[in-house]
C-alpha cells in the first residue's frame, strides 16, 4: 500500500472527500445498495466520507468493515474523481479481504450486498464505471 497524507483540515466541511473500496474476493466484486439512492446512484462499492486526519485508503478500510463487517486490507489506490452522480470528489482503492464474512453491517445505510461476477456489473450499475476501476475488474475478474 502507499502512503497517502490524511485529508488536510482546509478540505474539511459538508463536501469532505469520499472514499470507495473494491473488494474482489473469490472472482466477484463486493456491491452495496444504499437504502436512500445519490440520483442514479443505487449500488455502489462500500464508500463513505474521509474523517478528519483520516488517509483515503484508511477511509475505505473503516467504511467496508462499517457498512458490511468485512476486515479489509488496502492494498492499491486506483485513482480518483468527482463522481457524475452525486458531484464528491471519491478515491478508490483495491482492498484485500482479510477476515470476517459479509453482511448487512449498518442496516440504517444498506439494504443488501452481492457478490458480483464481472458479466453482472452493468446489472447493478448501468451508468458503467470509472474507467480505472474498470480496467482493474476487467484483470482481475477475467484473468
Amino acid at each position: 500500500m502507499t502512503d497517502h497524507l490524511p485529508v488536510p483540515p482546509a478540505a474539511e466541511g459538508h463536501r469532505r472527500p469520499g472514499a470507495a473500496a473494491v473488494v474482489v474476493h473469490e472472482e466477484r466484486v463486493l456491491l452495496v445498495r444504499r437504502r436512500v439512492a445519490e440520483g442514479r446512484l443505487s449500488w455502489q462499492f462500500p464508500a463513505g466520507k474521509v474523517e478528519a486526519g483520516e488517509s483515503r485508503e484508511a477511509a475505505a478500510v473503516r467504511e467496508t468493515r462499517e457498512e458490511t463487517g468485512l476486515d479489509v486490507a488496502a492494498v492499491k489506490p486506483l485513482g480518483e474523481r468527482v463522481h457524475p452522480a452525486t458531484g464528491r470528489v471519491v478515491s478508490y482503492t483495491v482492498c484485500e479481504v482479510v477476515g470476517g464474512t459479509a453482511h448487512v453491517a449498518d442496516a440504517e445505510e444498506v439494504a443488501e450486498f452481492a457478490w458480483v461476477a464481472h458479466g453482472e456489473i452493468l446489472e447493478y450499475v448501468p451508468y458503467g464505471l470509472f474507467e480505472p476501476v474498470q480496467e482493474y475488474l476487467d484483470a482481475a475478474l477475467l484473468s
